[in-house]
């Protein structure tokens, strides 16, 4: 692994993964990213020039992908669409992205006999009962339940059948819900943070009790790095944690750890297709390759997260009132097809 080409490496999950292999490899990396919204240079500020180069660019571009593909010994592909609220208003972007994106890659590393990783979230396997004791495995039938979900689950088959006809070496990741510093705050955890660095009250889908598996992003960075390392060709591993929470727990615990009263937040009407648990048996990753997370206790990566914002205010203030006004106009929508 020497020369690394990271697809979304500007994003929450590639920016934390490329910060974790400068710091425990000596390989050099390449960033391809389109720098959409959910892209920020200043996740990469730091870095050293001698190692990390930003391509500006999009995996749709046949062109450049072959070029940078052909350079490099490795390809990590975390470039996807990802926010499930945006794949219910406007689906194009994640099928352009997460389908058509995957499919140039994908013809490329089979062109230029490059290794691949591919990664991909656990909502591809629908969701389980509240009560259920089940978790999911990489046995588990697909059964995406949103836009978002159903172009990962693509992605995923493509990876799969590229690996069958025409042989690639490739893996495959599938990880539980990922916190920590530089994710978007469009996004739960660190949409109620800042909700309250802010001096706004917080809001909760539903009833809360919809149960997501946490983990680390830095553990997420480090299972990837092990499977990068001894990964078996052509097999799924499935990256979690054990730290499952519903959405009520969560919400409470960041309010504590904050200094505010529990229950100071406001009830929103459910989103659609709003799956009710995810739950990842990562046993093979732990068993077979050795990996085990650093963030066990919830509650200090929780504070350290909480943290990490207080403290970087200047990278998310500028996207905080454009995401809160589309959240409104969201909510306002909802609301009119309830009543109407």
């Amino acid at each position: 692994m020497n020369k690394i080409l990271v697809t979304g490496g500007a994003g929450f999950i590639g920016a934390n993964f490329v910060r974790h292999l400068l710091e425990h490899s000596d390989c050099t990396v390449t960033i391809l990213d389109k720098l959409t919204y959910a892209g920020n240079k200043e996740s990469l500020a730091g870095l050293p020039a001698s190692r990390v180069k930003l391509v500006v660019g999009d995996i749709i571009d046949t062109e450049l992908v072959d070029r940078l593909v052909a350079a490099h010994d490795t390809v990590v592909h975390f470039a996807a669409e990802s926010h499930n609220d945006n794949s219910l208003r406007e689906p194009t972007a994640f099928v352009r992205t997460n389908v058509v994106g995957t499919f140039e890659l994908l013809e490329a590393v089979r062109k230029h006999g490059t290794r691949f990783h591919h990664i991909s979230t656990d909502e591809v396997y629908g969701d389980l009962e509240l009560e259920d004791s089940q978790r999911f495995t990489e046995t588990t039938p697909y059964q995406p339940s949103s836009p978002y979900s159903a172009t990962k689950a693509s992605s995923d088959l493509l990876v799969r059948a590229w690996v069958r006809s025409f042989g690639i070496n490739a893996t495959l990741s599938n990880c539980s819900n990922n916190y920590g510093p530089y994710q978007h705050v469009e996004k739960f955890i660190p949409r109620q943070i800042t909700n309250v660095l802010t001096g706004v009250r917080p809001k909760l889908y539903g009833s809360g009790t919809n149960v997501r598996d946490w983990i680390h992003v830095h553990d997420h960075s480090s299972a990837v790095q092990r499977i990068l390392e001894a990964g078996e060709p052509g097999r799924t591993y499935l990256i979690g944690a054990d730290g499952e929470r519903n959405n009520l727990e969560v919400l409470r615990q960041i309010l504590e750890l904050m200094g505010r009263p529990r229950d100071e937040f406001d009830w929103i009407s459910d989103r659609p297709g709003h799956d009710l648990r995810y739950a990842i048996d990562a046993t093979p990753l732990r068993q077979e390759l050795g990996w085990k997370p650093e963030f066990q206790d919830f509650s200090s990566g929780l504070e350290r997260t909480i943290h990490w914002y207080a403290t970087h205010r200047q990278w998310w203030e500028a996207s905080k009132e454009i995401t809160e006004t589309q959240y409104a106009q969201q909510e306002q929508l909802v609301e009119g097809v309830k009543s109407s």
